[in-house]
């Protein structure tokens, strides 16, 4: 039982506004297995107000850009030793495999930190253009408080990728972490304290629906980072454009994997299955539709079939588990009606169905649907859980119309034998993140997506740029 009593705000562990606390329920054994204070609007004004104060008032912002990098590399350091911990806790509280936290959700986030890094030593805050009268300067200016409200899926990856860029730029940060997953932002928390970061500059407060609310629209904060559901993206953008506050939107996915005829199937599988089920399908870049031509449908129903049969489904501490448990039980009961769905929508599920494979835990059948079209639910909305459907095209060109038919333009793939024929085929999709017999997200490139896939983008020297402003100085002479 991993219990906390106290808030991280202004530096310090401070006692919460309020007496509510979050229990974190363990998807794998539906028992409590920590708590922490329920964040209020109280406590968020009190974190919010710390952070005007340490942007307004404090060292931070007025740091050079290499000396800000060198508290990264030392937060870095103290980050790398702790990764084991970060990837038990995460997979204690929301049953991510093992395997895939000691591979994604501890590292990427070490990652990103010593990107940033890195870039900060070299990164032009000024820089001279010719001008009418004279020289003008332009110059890159800190963008100010960043409220930075983060998801459960993948919770440190989406911090950091919010808060190593912000604190390059010389934000402050309040990071609202969701009521699932506080856990681990407690043990980074820590980590900020001994890194030597000045007070107030990191505020971490783990709270539900009506604080983040109120979070968002506070006057105080500058800037918003969101990473959630496109539903959740459409209210923060309607509140950040009544208030013309900047924000940065990273939210849904119905990714599709394309399967060209000259792919060869074995291979590809190994690194389909992280593509699109990575995390136990929650994720907003999984590849959940997958497109294979008529000539060799059937025999790609079966690979994507065997491919997840080999997946085991159990104990997400278990290292040889490759499937663990959802979130939470609503998540449980989602993903289940989508499968049922699918099957009164005349889909056939070749893998999986509606049985559960534990009696404890919140688990449901990894499952493959043959027979999908790209007009069926199952294909069109974000399902975000372990299930496939496997959709048919005509050529090529109508692979491509099919990707293109969503909502959303997160991510994708290609698999060919043709690298280069692979890329035409990338190039032609409108997502903002794409593979050609892989999928991966680069720290040195931007990540982002196009239609509801959200504004904005994360990562690279374009995440660094989300947080600054520019300025021109024009002079005389």
């Amino acid at each position: 039982m991993r219990q906390h009593d106290t808030l991280f705000i202004g530096g310090d562990w401070v006692a919460p506004a309020g007496t509510g606390t979050i229990d974190v329920v363990s998807p794998h054994t539906e028992e409590v297995v920590g708590r922490v204070p329920d964040g209020t609007p109280a406590d968020m004004d009190r974190a919010v107000a710390a952070a005007r104060q340490a942007f307004d008032h404090g060292p931070w912002p007025r740091m050079t850009m290499p000396e800000r990098a060198a508290v990264l590399d030392r937060l870095a350091e103290i980050y790398a030793a702790r990764q084991a911990e970060i990837a038990e806790t995460i997979t204690l509280e929301m049953g991510s495999p093992i395997t895939f936290s000691q591979m994604a959700q501890a590292p990427q986030p070490l990652g990103m930190l010593q990107y940033y890094a890195a870039l900060g030593r070299t990164f032009p805050v000024e820089e001279e253009r010719p001008g009418t009268f004279g020289p003008v300067t332009v110059r890159r200016e800190p963008v100010g408080v960043v409220a930075a409200v983060v998801p459960w899926n993948v919770p440190q990856f989406v911090i950091m990728i919010k808060l190593a860029p912000a604190l390059l730029a010389g934000c402050t940060v309040v990071v609202k972490p969701a009521p699932e997953t506080p856990l681990d932002a407690y043990l980074l928390a820590e980590m900020v304290k001994e890194a030597g970061i000045p007070d107030g500059v990191v505020n971490i407060v783990a709270a539900g629906r009506e604080a983040g609310e109120h979070l968002v629209s506070h006057p105080g904060v500058d800037k918003v980072a969101f990473t959630g559901s496109t539903a959740a993206g459409r209210r923060i953008a309607a509140i950040c454009g009544e208030q013309l506050k900047r924000c940065t939107l990273e939210l849904g996915g119905k990714s599709a994997a394309i399967i060209l005829d000259d792919c060869d199937l074995p291979s590809a599988m190994g690194f389909l299955s992280i593509a699109s089920l990575m995390n136990n399908g929650q994720a907003c870049i999984a590849q959940t539709r997958i497109l294979a031509s008529r000539n060799r449908y059937d025999e790609v129903v079966d690979a994507v079939a065997a491919m997840v049969r080999g997946m085991p489904v159990g104990d997400p501490a278990d290292p040889a588990t490759g499937i663990g448990p959802l979130v939470a039980k609503r998540q449980q009961e989602r993903v289940q009606d989508y499968i049922r769905i699918g099957i009164d929508e005349g889909a056939k599920p070749v893998v999986g169905g509606l049985e559960r494979p534990h009696d404890r835990g919140w688990y449901v059948a990894p499952t493959v649907f043959a027979g999908a079209t790209n007009e069926m639910r199952i294909a069109r909305e974000e399902i975000f859980g372990p299930v496939l459907a496997v959709i048919p095209y005509e050529d090529e060109a109508d692979a491509v119309r099919i990707a293109n038919d969503s909502d959303y333009g997160l991510a994708g793939t290609v698999w060919t034998s043709d690298t280069e024929h692979g890329m035409d085929i990338a190039r032609q999709v409108r997502a903002g993140t794409y593979g050609v017999n892989l999928y991966m997200i680069e720290t040195s490139s931007p990540f982002g997506g196009f239609k509801s896939s959200g504004l904005g983008r994360e990562l690279g020297p374009e995440g660094l740029s989300a947080y600054l402003e520019y300025k021109s100085i024009a002079r005389l002479g």
